[in-house]
Order: structure tokens, then C-alpha cells, then sequence
């Protein structure tokens, strides 16, 4: 069964008179939905404590978490220092993951900077293997998937392709597939369930059957231009995709239970509960 849930919780959630972590769980359950993502993307601004308790109301609700890392990493920088401070931050999203009691880490793989992008996928790469196997062969990531994510900006290291291949690196990495992102970077091109198929399809033959299951999802609609990305939409937006629907079809028809986490502007707890139910009419067909 595929899960629905919001990364954070909108405008709604405070228009309720809800503030802080640890009123979230309780909340997403009663909305109706079954997931969340905790974003870190501007630092690791919480103490392990509130963490735990989070932790713990999340597990007594039956809410599944994961968590984004910091926007800093970039895995391509040819600084070392830069690439230890990266290399940081997945250390420290890893204790959070264990404080949570959360499964999956996604965070952004690299970007080319002044490198070219073969250079930079080169050097990512590399990164990725000394960092992952080091993580694994030190016991961390028992449990765990770390999850690269599909970019949105031509600048960026982050097609599905470039994610699912250096997911190969290690057995705990599983591709994000930012659907959104995708949609921006290709001008367009998800608008049929073969369009998604395309991607599924790459996964599975490249990561098998098993990981692509446990792949994570972001979705939402996201204006674009000629470089990619310009910014997120909510779902009622009728000029940019990606429809759901068409995606919803493929999960189905492959059997696929990921998480599917939603990325809209301001209404992500609104438009994850339409994806819930959009998937749930279609499953019940």
C-alpha cells in the first residue's frame, strides 16, 4: 500500500492554532493521511530530545517518517573541506533518523558549479562511494535508506538517470524521484503513464524490483522555464504539471508501495490527502 503525507504542514496547520513538532502526529493522522517528512533543509535546528518525543507520537499514531537533509550538500565541490562539511551532514541526519525512529534521509546529490557535468558526476560518484560504504562498513546504516533526489535544474546533478545509477553504490541508497523536478528539467514530458513507466522502468532494471518499492516519492506541481525549476504550485494549478492520476495507474499496475510525500507551495497537507484519494479510488476500480 502506497503511504500519503505532507512535507510540513502548511498554512493549515497553524490556521488550526497548532504550533511545534510535537502537536504534527496527531494532526496528520486525524487529516487522514499516513506519512510525513520533516524537513531539516535549513540546519538540524531541534534537540534529540524533542526529536525522541516526536519520535514516539509518531509511532503511537502510525505515522511514517522521513527526514531532508540540509540544501547545503553538494557532493561535487571540489573542496574537501565543503565535501567533509556534506559528508557532515548525513552523519548528523543519521542520528536524527535514529532519534525519530525514521527510516529514509533524502537529500540533494550535488551541483556542477564550475566544474562540467561530467566532471562533477564523476566526482559525486566517487564521494558517494567513499562515503556510503564507509557509513555502511562502519554498521550506520543498518535499517536505512538514504535517498538522493531527482533535481530540477539543468545546473544540477540529479536526472533520473544520474540518481538510480549512483544509487548503485550501496545497497541503502534508494533514488528520490521528485516527479516535479523531473517534469521541470524535461520542459514538460510527464503527461501519460509511459512517461512514468520511462522512469519506473529505468529503476527496476537498473536497482531491481525490491528498491524501486522502497523508492520515495516527492510530488507536486512546480513552474518551470528554460533552466528547470522556478517554483512549487499547489495541485490546483491548471498551467504545470504533473497530473498525479497517470502515476497513480503505474503504482497499481506494478504493485509499487512507496511513499509518496507532497511538495505544494502552501496546501501540502490538502493535495496529499487528493493524492490519497485519487490513488484509493483508482486501487478500488
Amino acid at each position: 500500500m502506497v503511504l500519503f503525507g505532507p512535507s510540513g504542514c502548511g498554512d493549515e496547520f497553524y490556521e488550526d492554532g497548532h504550533k511545534g513538532i510535537l502537536e504534527v502526529p496527531k494532526w496528520i493522522k486525524d487529516y487522514g493521511l499516513d506519512a510525513y517528512e520533516y524537513s531539516f533543509g535549513h540546519g538540524y535546528q531541534m534537540s534529540s530530545e524533542i526529536a525522541k518525543k516526536a519520535g514516539e507520537l509518531f509511532k503511537e499514531y502510525d505515522i511514517k517518517v522521513s527526514l531532508h537533509a540540509p540544501f547545503y550538500i553538494n557532493f561535487a565541490n571540489p573542496d574537501d573541506v565543503m565535501y567533509q562539511k556534506s559528508q557532515g551532514y548525513i552523519y548528523t541526519g543519521i542520528k536524527f533518523l535514529r532519534a525519530f525512529g525514521a527510516d529514509k534521509l533524502v537529500f540533494h546529490p550535488a551541483s556542477c558549479g564550475k566544474l562540467d557535468r561530467k566532471e562533477a558526476l564523476t566526482l559525486t560518484q566517487k564521494r558517494f562511494d567513499e562515503t556510503f560504504n564507509k557509513m555502511d562498513d562502519e554498521g550506520l546504516l543498518e535499517g536505512l535508506y538514504l535517498c538522493p533526489e531527482t533535481m530540477g535544474k539543468t545546473m544540477q546533478i540529479g536526472t533520473y538517470k544520474e540518481v538510480t545509477d549512483l544509487c548503485k553504490v550501496n545497497s541503502h541508497l534508494v533514488p528520490t524521484f521528485d516527479f516535479g523536478h523531473i517534469n521541470s528539467l524535461e520542459q514538460g514530458s510527464l503527461k501519460t503513464k509511459d512517461d512514468y513507466k520511462r522512469i519506473l522502468d529505468y529503476c527496476i532494471e537498473t536497482l531491481g524490483f525490491e528498491r524501486t518499492n522502497n523508492c520515495h516519492i516527492h510530488f507536486s506541481k512546480i513552474q518551470y522555464g528554460l533552466k528547470g525549476e522556478i517554483k512549487h504550485l499547489n495541485y490546483d494549478d491548471t498551467l504545470y504539471g504533473p497530473e498525479f492520476d497517470p502515476l497513480a495507474e503505474v503504482l497499481i499496475e506494478y504493485n509499487l508501495s512507496p511513499r509518496v510525500i507532497c511538495e505544494s507551495m502552501d496546501k501540502m497537507p490538502h493535495d496529499a490527502l487528493i493524492m490519497k484519494k485519487i490513488y484509493q479510488k483508482l486501487l478500488d476500480k
